[in-house]
């Protein structure tokens, strides 16, 4: 099968300074795909590209659905990154994603309501949609923007740290509703995180991004204890804790 995303030697980079180079991977239909790395290390830039924002310097990005027609994408940014100023409620953010089918300066119609009404339900909020999204806790915010992106009706939902500052049970419940989204609305989800426990146990397929590492594989082949010494240059130890995979910093200091 065709994928839906192909990367092939792409350079990436901001004017004519390179952050990654001749990189090549794919993501298909159906697939829960990961990107790990430390921050600033080009995971964002590679989200760009995806998503047709950023073009590539050197290579060819192909983003096509199996049956030739455009991806539609669904794009949940970092939280950090959107304006709480604005008195916005629930409601009026996730309205936000039918602007795409709406049109430039056209109001809602009832086929938009009820796609927001569909993914408030969707994401357990629909209670909080009169709530000003500047009042919701880290999760609850979180939960807000996925509904965002639902109501584009993706092909593709592209989560940009979606974890990142949570406490744990925020945290669990986030990587739990996007399971279910991949497994029961059979979404093709890309996920990008910095924490690799989260990527480890959720995602089929990952890429690891450092600086100057570019490496694409199943978690078991690419999150093994030697392979995660040698690129963070430390002893990394990956065991299975209770059916979950759990990556310890420190540890046996025989990897070399």
């Amino acid at each position: 099968m065709e994928p839906v995303i192909r990367f092939t030697k792409v350079t990436l980079g901001y004017g004519r300074t390179p952050v990654l180079r001749d990189i090549s991977f794919e993501v298909h239909a159906g697939e829960y795909f990961g990107f790990a790395g430390p921050n600033g290390a080009g995971k964002t830039t590679i989200v760009r590209a995806i998503l047709g924002t950023l073009k590539p310097l050197a290579g060819t990005v192909r983003v096509v659905m199996p049956s030739g027609s455009r991806v539609r994408f669904g794009y949940v940014p970092q939280r950090d990154t959107v304006d709480y100023v604005l008195p916005y409620t629930v409601e009026e953010i996730v309205m936000m994603g039918r602007y795409r089918q709406m049109g430039i300066l056209r109001r809602p119609g009832e086929a938009d309501r009820a796609a927001v009404r569909k993914s408030l339900d969707h994401v357990g909020i629909r209670d909080l949609r009169g709530v000003s999204f500047r009042e919701l806790s880290g999760g609850q915010k979180q939960r807000s923007l996925i509904a965002r992106a639902l109501a584009s009706e993706p092909d593709v939902l592209v989560l940009d740290e979606p974890t990142n500052g949570m406490d744990l049970s925020s945290r669990i419940s986030i990587l739990d509703l996007i399971r279910q989204l991949h497994s029961n609305d059979r979404l093709t989800v890309i996920m990008v995180s910095h924490l690799l426990d989260d990527v480890a146990n959720h995602v089929g397929r990952l890429a690891i991004v450092e600086k100057g590492f570019f490496q694409v594989g199943t978690v078991e082949e690419v999150l093994t204890g030697p392979n995660l010494s040698m690129l963070y240059g430390m002893p990394v130890d990956v065991r299975r804790v209770g059916g979950r995979m759990v990556i310890l910093a420190g540890g046996d200091d025989d990897w070399r």
